[in-house]
């Protein structure tokens, strides 16, 4: 069914796909402007996507993945505040964040909700006649399986990319066998505390893919698990060669926290614990009796492993958004204006400022991708510059044009998460970078979707 058509446009709600930390607080901020925020999350409750890695700490303090607009309206439930100095994991995160957050919200947030469509009411992307003045039309999927229409004044878009992460292949395809080989490959960091998921590591050979945070972290654990069970082995399999920067920036990064897990990989492969193996990029899955074999475009192949833990990065799902005239990037599937910021063949994290809704605009007026979803495949995404972008995206909606340009953000400035391809090219020739440390921790001062980016 549709909802009726209120007599005001102004009266229509503004549509939030996801209830993560940049959707809440996007949530929060229209709050905040008197605009009536209605969040629509596909999951059971609020931070699906972080509950799945909460196991993984955030590079990120306290003090810097709490929005502003989202602790003035905690504020007089008596909710408290961690300790700012304090590194959180996504458990935390959740509980002492996310949830409270989604209480205080109330019927403004809609779980089991999921978005499968979202147009101009009657008009499809062809049709220009009197399209701006149209509604948006939200299609969902409920978890009962019945579907609905709801009108909405504009969209917000902080579904992240958790859900699409990248394949082992190095042409960005799924290589040959990967699905074949299912049960045993893993595309999330693995919780070691977990019985069940630690007997699967204990003493088996494993093959690490990726060149992020999530791979350092995954490195370290493996590495940690190696040394109370025997025959424990990580083969750590980069598609790019080994420079200084390949394990962060160590002591000098601005977000010390990252810098450690960097030097705590490095330490797995100088223990000997890792192998690392470099320039390979991963054409097809074998399988060699109970094991797995890596097989390279350049004919190499790698001694059998008995499982693959892929964190090659995250895509955005636009398929839901096919009917919305966005104007993204051909490679990063970025926002055009926002793409030269991010891509990881021009720059480090540390050269990409604050933005907001002046580089998140698109063709469609009124509808915004924000968050993780905003970056593409570009990599290392903070939490802080979700709600950065949301602040902005909330006073243009409330037509306050003048806040909506303002930056009100300071990011810590560190060159050492830089890309590869043509950034590096000057001294390692590296492949161009991929999404991997986007998102779900990307997800980094915060992270925002994947344990890569916080």
């Amino acid at each position: 069914m549709t909802a009726p058509i209120p007599h005001t446009p102004a009266a229509l709600p503004t549509v939030v796909i996801g209830a993560g930390p940049v959707g809440l607080a996007a949530a929060a901020r229209l709050v905040e402007r008197d605009i009536e925020p209605l969040v629509l999350e596909a999951g059971a409750a609020a931070g699906s996507a972080v509950r799945e890695w909460s196991h993984v700490r955030l590079f990120s303090p306290w003090a810097e993945v709490v929005d502003p607009a989202a602790e003035k309206l905690l504020a007089p439930t008596g909710w408290v505040k961690p300790d700012g100095a304090a590194y959180p994991t996504g458990g935390d995160w959740v509980t002492g964040y996310l949830r409270p957050l989604a209480d205080v919200l109330g019927d403004k947030v809609r779980f089991g909700a999921t978005v499968t469509g979202v147009s101009r009411q009657g008009r499809d992307r062809v049709v220009d006649a009197d399209r701006e003045r149209q509604p948006f039309t939200v299609l969902v999927r409920n978890t009962d399986g019945s579907e609905e229409r709801i009108l909405a004044r504009a969209v917000i878009d902080a579904s992240g990319t958790w859900s699409t992460p990248g394949p082992i292949g190095g042409d960005g395809l799924p290589a040959l066998g990967e699905r074949a080989s299912g049960e045993r490959v893993s595309y999330r960091v693995p919780d070691l505390k977990d019985p069940a998921v630690r007997a699967r590591y204990a003493g088996k050979r494993t093959a690490v893919i990726g060149s992020g945070a999530s791979a350092f972290t995954a490195l370290a654990s493996l590495a940690d698990l190696a040394r109370e069970a025997a025959g424990t082995h990580a083969v750590w399999v980069l598609r790019r060669g080994i420079s200084g920067a390949t394990f962060g920036g160590g002591e000098a990064d601005q977000l010390p926290a990252r810098g450690a897990l960097g030097l705590a990989a490095k330490a797995a492969v100088d223990d000997g614990y890792a192998d690392a193996v470099t320039g390979f990029r991963t054409d097809a899955v074998e399988k060699s009796g109970a094991r797995l074999v890596l097989a390279a475009e350049d004919g190499r192949r790698l001694d059998p492993v008995d499982e693959i833990i892929v964190l090659t990065g995250f895509r955005p799902d636009l398929s839901f958004l096919g009917e919305l005239r966005l104007g993204l990037d051909d490679r990063l599937q970025a926002p055009v204006a926002l793409a030269p910021l991010i891509d990881p063949n021009q720059h480090s994290c540390g050269t990409v400022y604050p933005h907001g809704v002046q580089e998140l605009s698109h063709p469609e007026k009124d509808v915004y991708l924000v968050g993780m979803k905003s970056y593409g495949r570009a990599p290392t995404f903070l939490a802080m510059t979700g709600y950065e972008q949301v602040r902005s995206v909330a006073a243009a909606l409330a037509g306050d044009h003048e806040a909506a340009a303002r930056v009100e953000l300071t990011l810590p400035e560190t060159g050492v998460c830089g890309g590869a391809g043509l950034f590096d090219e000057t001294t390692d020739a590296q492949e161009p970078g991929s999404a991997e440390e986007a998102g779900g921790v990307k997800e980094a001062g915060g992270c925002c979707g994947t344990p890569s980016a916080c």
